[in-house]
């Protein structure tokens, strides 16, 4: 069986983090959204992959080319203009031919191999089937309606869903069915070809769609979703997906000086120091050639990625650093989210909580977290005593001065003195 993977995409609401890369290559728990995934359905048992790629695909292209470094088989074809779903799946139709049965994932989600299984496990080659789960908020989703094992109906997003389960993302394809359907499929009011309306044709044709309950689902809609993602990939949880994050410990490879404190489950990368007085508190992921220390306060759920220092008197708590970003001295950042070759100052200061205690807001949007940092994005770099506000998000290349400070949604290459 091939598995298909949808990563075309920008993901627009995850701006400024995708101005460079996909959506799908945003990193959580040390790997790309989409290596995740990848992990998982070749858990399941599968080693064919055709990924759809599109937007910066140069970026996925180059980070797994032909699939060697995880034992598997990667294809691609481009969808230049991204046109939907099923506009998607039309242009991997060579390359499924004579596959009979296949499944397609949407590449930013991740889900456990076992619920893969248990989507792909269909008797009859005739059948399609689609992963489902339950949530509190369908109406931010496709919902559908069933009767027994089958479904009957398919919905976008509705402000009065008939029910809480949701199309998750997951689907088990039949090649002689499903691309008939997309060559009947017209443009959503969206003008977009949707995979969902191509599976209502064929309900419609009295072809038999099973749903398929999903159990471990993580999705990542807005940049404060991929806090809650790292968190539940590294937790000290049974959460099915954490094998794929502690796959090595730091005992292979940790250049550690003197008086360094590691505590809880850790992966650091090759090369990387931790240099005397810095204390790591598990879970952590931390990349390669990256410098820790001296004297620095990591806390857990934090995510490092390569090529990064994190200095003297620095804390980190609840975050993701993405590579080549230096914090190196008397800096805290908490529940935030870091892109890559950033610079912050020396004493610059990230505010993660409001004075009423109420969730924090971003760009006017609710978060539901409590605690939340910042969006920084690419390349920004911050004066000496700068100070960020909750909920703020900086473009890339922004240049926030000494003592200033960030507040609001700031646009790529700003200045705030």
């Amino acid at each position: 069986m091939k598995a298909v993977i949808l990563a075309a995409g920008e993901g627009k609401r995850m701006r400024p983090l995708t101005y460079e890369r996909p959506k799908v290559m945003l990193p959580v728990a040390g790997k790309p959204l989409v290596e995740h995934l990848l992990m998982e359905v070749k858990e399941a048992g599968i080693n064919e992959f055709i990924f759809v790629v599109g937007y910066h695909d140069e970026t996925i292209r180059d980070y797994f080319e032909e699939g060697e470094r995880w034992d598997v088989d990667i294809q691609y074809v481009t969808q230049k203009m991204q046109l939907g779903t099923a506009d998607a799946l039309r242009k991997t139709e060579a390359l499924v031919k004579g596959t009979d049965k296949f499944l397609m994932l949407n590449g930013d989600t991740i889900v456990s191999a076992e619920d893969i299984k248990r989507v792909s496990c269909i008797a009859s080659s005739s059948e399609i089937a689609l992963g489902v789960i339950k949530v509190k908020n369908p109406e931010d989703y496709g919902v559908i309606e069933t009767e027994g094992e089958k479904i009957t109906k398919i919905h976008e997003k509705m402000k009065e869903p008939p029910s809480n389960l949701i199309n998750a993302g997951v689907y088990l394809l039949n090649e002689s069915s499903i691309f008939e359907a997309l060559s009947k499929t017209a443009k959503s009011k969206r003008g977009e070809f949707e995979l969902t309306d191509s599976l209502q044709l064929l309900i419609e044709e009295d072809n038999n769609v099973f749903w398929k309950p999903i159990e471990h689902w993580v999705d990542v809609s807005y940049p404060w979703d991929l806090l809650a993602a790292n968190e539940l990939l590294m937790c000290k949880t049974t959460f099915v997906l954490r094998r794929s994050v502690f796959d090595k410990t730091f005992k292979e490879s940790l250049i550690q000086e003197q008086n360094v404190n590691i505590k809880g489950d850790v992966s650091i990368g090759d090369n990387t120091v931790i240099k005397s007085g810095s204390y790591i508190e598990g879970p952590v992921v931390i990349g390669e050639n990256s410098k820790i220390g001296p004297n620095c306060y990591i806390r857990a759920n934090t995510s490092i990625g390569d090529n990064c220092h994190i200095g003297s008197a620095v804390e980190i708590k609840n975050s993701i650093i993405m590579d080549g970003t230096k914090i190196p001295h008397l800096s805290y950042v908490g529940d935030s989210v870091i892109g890559c070759r950033c610079n912050l100052g020396a004493g610059t200061k990230i505010a993660n909580l409001r004075f009423d205690d109420a969730p924090v807001k971003t760009k006017g949007l609710d978060t539901g977290r409590r605690k939340f940092g910042a969006i920084i994005s690419d390349g920004v770099k911050t004066g000496i005593n700068a100070s960020i506000d909750a909920g703020t998000v900086i473009g890339n290349n922004t240049l926030i001065g000494p003592g200033a400070f960030a507040t609001g949604y700031i646009e790529k290459d700003s200045m705030i003195f």
